[in-house]
């Protein structure tokens, strides 16, 4: 079973891979499943919502079109902040997901990307302030499936790696409350293509979760273009089975089914 859990096409915003294409490339590929997580984030000048309605109607065409070739999921990304709460819970109600991965890419209404949030912060402020949001949202908002690329600061963090150590107690607070929620995490490859030196997350936060009991664990290569599609992912699969992992996991209807790895 092999399966891409995080994918973007021309419903995002930064992408202009047309979903058919996506589509045939998975399947030349040898996927037998993928799941589109096109991009909702509220709150800043540069946010991006989805048209919905356009999405779900191409990919209700899609899934018809080669239901005997691969299986589709309709997901979404939301970049969830925990003020914004209102506004995703009523996007959510409104539409047939199968899978929400939810992102932390704006802290306090700015943008990690272009380092709008970390201006005038130590390192140490702004990996506490991130996880502290991450936490509150979490709280929040309860209607995700798991966290993406749950240390996505170490991709923005000018002054390089912050020490696990250092966040680990808030790390380890997070991942018991997402344990005890049924929720999960994923595996993000775009950490192969930004040259960062782990996984993403870290392995430190992928043998705790295993520690601490975490099972739910999406694989994803938060693909925009072509050649990110299913990158690294039967790599990660053998990490994941050596760091002790058993299974992987996909979604229907926002319920999780186990794969052995």
């Amino acid at each position: 079973m092999l399966a891409d859990y995080h994918i973007h096409t021309s419903y995002s915003d930064d992408s202009i891979y047309p979903m058919e294409d996506c589509i045939n490339r998975a399947i030349s590929l040898g996927f037998d499943e993928i799941c589109f997580t096109e991009h909702i984030d509220h709150g800043c000048p540069t946010s991006f919502c989805c048209d919905c309605d356009s999405y779900l109607e191409g990919f209700n065409l899609y899934k018809e079109k080669y239901q005997k070739k691969i299986t589709l999921k309709f997901g979404i990304e939301f970049g969830v902040q925990a003020h914004h709460r209102n506004y995703f819970e009523n996007i959510f109600r409104k539409y047939p997901f199968d899978f929400v991965l939810m992102s932390f890419h704006q802290v306090e209404d700015k943008e990690l990307w272009n380092g709008d949030f970390q201006a005038g912060k130590t390192q140490a402020e702004y990996n506490r302030i991130y996880f502290e949001e991450m936490f509150n949202s979490m709280k929040a908002f309860e209607n995700y499936s798991v966290l993406a690329h749950m240390d996505l600061m170490r991709r923005y963090d000018r002054y390089g790696e912050y020490p696990f150590e250092k966040s680990k107690e808030q790390i380890e607070e997070i991942l018991k409350y997402l344990i005890a929620a049924e929720k999960g995490i994923e595996v993000n490859t775009s950490s192969f293509r930004y040259n960062l030196n782990d996984l993403t997350p870290a392995t430190p936060i992928l043998k705790l979760y295993k520690e601490l009991g975490g099972e739910i664990i999406t694989i994803g290569s938060d693909s925009h273009r072509e050649a990110q599609l299913g990158n690294k992912i039967p790599y990660v699969r053998d990490i994941l089975k050596s760091l002790g992992y058993r299974y992987f996991t996909t979604f229907k209807k926002m319920q999780p089914i186990f794969h052995e790895l």
